[in-house]
């Protein structure tokens, strides 16, 4: 059929008729070699069934558009702002659609419109950045379940501000490997938060213990989260952890006692303003003297001194080949300096009033729980 029959259909035949001369015409206007009269022609038609009132037709205009790269703009444009049925084709495969349509959309469109944006094979920084600023939970599990879109730190921030009460989205969040190290930080502490509201924990423990748990568990957790960053992004986590006001003498003395000594390196550097460089020098072989400034320049308190020199000698020795020993028994060391004339049990410790020898006798405590439970879990597994 000729472009004349076409469009003569487009006003007056059935939908049926005008859903085939559509198609047609889309084809047409995409066809290459045709001439430039022929495809003004069919543009011109093309444009007048946007208006069409039936959605079968406008369904078969997106259907025609969608994966072509030479689409009329306008006609996608409008097409995408359609009714769900028939934008999603356009939002989810028009290479047409330029990033600040795309965020158009979202910003005006409904949840089901953001999470097919949210599912395309290409979601760019600045499109996660804006569902994540304004779109609904729906389109948000969207996003965390495309592998292929690119979601900036700060955006995955945003995210845990906006949803971290929201558990399903929290469960993605804990098994995305995009997540960076501050974020999960974050992510535990809504976790946490959670914990503490529900209504089972609440009537078990009561509030107050239930918070001193969760944050015990918090701490822990924490250093477990050191054991899985990159040093590229202990920086990051620092600073995050600064500003939560959770970077504090017992954390920094739980870091030492576990052995994540390039990590207490970075927390130097943060506090002392000193280069990376020398305060690894100082770590691998400064003498104490050396680290007792190095400790004050970073602000640590005087009684953490002795504590931090006797763990840095002992991880100096296990990383040497001298010594064959672990947290746990780190940890005796420094609270043996503390506490010179006491070589029993755990149990023969005395209750100590100094908060430096109830901290370390808590970690030491906790590493002996912690060993027992791993043996035991090997010896039911041999």
């Amino acid at each position: 059929m000729t472009i004349q029959h076409y469009l003569a259909m487009v006003g007056h035949a059935a939908a049926a008729q005008r859903c085939h001369a559509a198609g047609a015409l889309a084809h047409i206007y995409l066809e290459t070699g045709r001439a430039f009269e022929d495809r003004c022609a069919a543009e011109a038609a093309l444009t007048l069934l946007l208006d069409d009132p039936s959605p079968k037709v406008r369904l078969a205009l997106a259907e025609a558009f969608s994966t072509s790269a030479h689409a009329p703009v306008h006609i996608v444009a409008s097409l995408a702002r359609d009714q769900i049925e028939i934008a999603a084709y356009m939002l989810a495969r028009s290479m047409v659609l330029t990033d600040i349509d795309l965020i158009d959309c979202i910003a005006g469109g409904c949840g089901e419109t953001q999470k097919v944006i949210a599912g395309r094979a290409k979601v760019s920084f600045a499109v996660s950045a804006a569902l994540i600023e304004i779109a609904e939970p729906v389109a948000i599990l969207a996003l965390l379940a495309n592998t292929r879109a690119h979601i900036a730190d700060i955006s995955f921030r945003r995210l845990i501000e906006r949803f971290g009460h929201v558990a399903d989205i929290r469960a993605l969040l804990a098994d995305d490997n995009r997540l960076p190290a501050d974020c999960r930080h974050a992510l535990a502490l809504k976790v946490a938060e959670a914990l503490c509201r529900m209504d089972i924990v609440m009537a078990l423990m009561g509030e107050r213990r239930a918070k001193r748990i969760t944050s015990e568990a918090c701490v822990k957790a924490s250093i477990s989260l050191v054991a899985a960053t990159p040093p590229e992004q202990y920086p990051a986590l620092i600073e995050h952890l600064q500003l939560r006001g959770d970077l504090t003498t017992a954390f920094v003395i739980r870091i030492v006692a576990s052995g994540k000594i390039d990590f207490f390196g970075s927390i130097l550097v943060s506090l002392s303003g000193h280069t990376l460089s020398r305060v690894r020098n100082l770590l691998i072989d400064g003498r104490d003297a050396a680290l007792g400034a190095l400790f004050t320049a970073a602000g640590l308190p005087d009684s953490t001194h002795q504590p931090l020199r006797i763990a840095l000698h002992a991880w100096r020795d296990v990383a040497n080949g001298k010594l064959a020993i672990g947290p746990q028994e780190v940890t005796r060391r420094m609270m043996e300096h503390l506490v010179p004339d006491n070589h029993g049990l755990p149990g023969d410790f005395a209750v100590a009033n100094d908060d430096m020898q109830s901290l370390l006798r808590k970690i030491y405590l906790e590493a002996i729980r912690e060993n027992a439970r791993d043996h035991a879990l090997a010896m039911a597994a041999a």
